[in-house]
């Protein structure tokens, strides 16, 4: 890397057991000014991560000798100001959340580009936009009138004698509020 660059990039860990994969990879980061540095196996990865904290880890989920989830948990434990990104060839939402909730910011499958990765990184970076307030419909008191009544009759096993006496009307009066149709709102 030139000394004179005034940009600087992260260092990068490219965990992967795929060789051309993770070469490939690791030849397009550092092309775009990034200090890479490379592990084949969960074992290496710790050692690496040990000896020098990278600040973002792109990470293989399934590795010969474990999950790289494990190793997820293990760098966050170490540092948990490193960014990781896991790349899979076997995503399922399981694993996705899996890898979100032990502090992944963000889950790709693969094949994924260098592109696509640096963009998955970015992405942990914008800020989320404010969601407009929800504005629920306000029921009618008809509506709401009818949703208790059938509430509570469901509460009493269908049994309308029981619900009248619940509710604090005859039963009759039950009867004919509940051969009506529901009310739209």
């Amino acid at each position: 890397m030139d000394p004179s660059n005034t940009t600087l990039h992260p260092s990068v860990l490219v965990v992967d057991d795929h060789d051309i994969f993770r070469e490939r990879l690791a030849r397009a980061l550092r092309d775009r000014g990034f200090e890479v540095r490379t592990a084949a196996t969960l074992e290496a990865a710790r050692a690496m991560v040990l000896e020098d904290s990278p600040e973002k880890v792109i990470l293989d989920l399934r590795l010969p000798e474990g999950s790289g989830l494990q190793l997820l948990q293990e760098i966050h434990s170490f540092d948990p100001t490193v960014e990781v990104v896991v790349l899979t060839g076997y995503g399922s939402i399981a694993t996705a959340v899996d890898a979100m909730r032990l502090g992944a910011v963000n889950y790709l499958s693969k094949p994924a580009d260098a592109d696509e990765i640096l963009a998955a990184f970015a992405r942990n970076h914008t800020p989320p936009l404010d969601p407009p307030e929800p504005t629920y419909p306000t029921a009618s008191l008809a509506r709401a009138e009818w949703e208790h009544i059938h509430r509570v009759l469901s509460d009493c096993g269908g049994n309308v004698s029981k619900a009248a006496r619940i509710l604090g009307v005859h039963r009759r009066s039950l009867q004919r509020k509940l051969q009506k149709y529901p009310p739209i709102t």
